[in-house]
């Protein structure tokens, strides 16, 4: 048995189970009802020409969305690409500028974190280009790089840098002050407290800043494309330029089904690591 924090009602295992079912089903029926309201009302509005002039139907961005998913890596050229090798290329910028971002930014967290000189000393680094855009840098990438694959990634590095070095210096600075009195007492090293005490504690920060990262890593990564060359968002860029709009929304449904997945990954691992927190 049970006792609802809400309400005080006491309710079984078996009954607890149900409700949790019922209310998944009833959020399944409800998606289902409004993406078939969606497309229904997508279809009639193009079909009358509510929306702009020539905007394709619901029924031809799915079969054109069923066309690219079916045919994900053919190769006629650096100009026609299938969305496969698209979606790897952008991938392989995102993987690359946020894991030097993340190698960076979670050490120097930690030292922001438990030094005070530290903190004022880097602080005013951190507070004046945290909020440059990140598209601000890219003439500045394409110069110093002179190669856009480097450039991508450099834009990646500076856009995911700073949420997950503010998250891990939060919080290692507000580890439980118990947790270190209690490595201190113990007489454990400066360096095993880190590891030991530090870390561990302020983990769910840590990940919850490299989830957000990622969040954003992906987000500039299509806004880059569009000038850099290849990946998905040069495929934007250069299904405009044909005026074809259905590839167009095709491409961002898989930028936002591959968001999705990215941040249901980082919701796992949050949750995971979230120790000592009731879910």
């Amino acid at each position: 048995m049970a006792v609802s924090k809400s309400t005080g009602t006491r309710f079984y295992g078996g009954e607890r189970e149900s409700l949790y079912f019922n209310e998944n089903v009833r959020a399944f029926l409800l998606f289902v009802g409004s993406l078939v309201a969606f497309l229904l009302l997508w279809e009639l509005g193009a079909k009358a020409g509510i929306f702009a002039k020539g905007f394709p139907t619901a029924s031809k961005t799915i079969e054109e969305l069923w066309w690219w998913l079916t045919h994900p890596f053919f190769n006629n050229g650096p100009n026609d690409l299938g969305i496969g090798w698209n979606l790897l290329i952008s991938l392989r910028r995102v993987a690359i500028g946020y894991t030097l971002a993340s190698l960076i930014a979670v050490p120097l967290g930690i030292l922001i974190g438990i030094s005070p000189i530290a903190k004022r000393g880097f602080n005013p680094y951190i507070q004046l280009l945290k909020p440059i855009s990140p598209l601000a840098w890219l003439p500045l990438g394409l110069y110093v790089f002179r190669d856009s694959e480097k450039t991508g990634v450099f834009i990646i590095f500076i856009s995911s840098i700073w949420p997950t070095l503010i998250n891990t210096a939060f919080g290692v600075a507000n580890v439980n002050r118990d947790y270190l009195d209690v490595a201190k007492t113990l007489g454990a090293s400066r360096l095993r407290t880190i590891f030991k005490v530090i870390i561990p504690a302020a983990l769910p920060n840590i990940v919850s800043g490299l989830r957000i990262s990622m969040g954003i890593a992906w987000l500039v990564i299509v806004a880059a494309e569009m000038l850099l060359g290849t990946g998905l968002g040069y495929f934007i860029w250069n299904e405009w330029n044909n005026l074809y709009i259905p590839n167009i929304l095709v491409a961002i449904f898989i930028i936002g089904l591959v968001g999705l997945i990215l941040d249901s990954l980082f919701a796992a691992l949050e949750k995971f690591v979230a120790f000592g927190r009731k879910s």
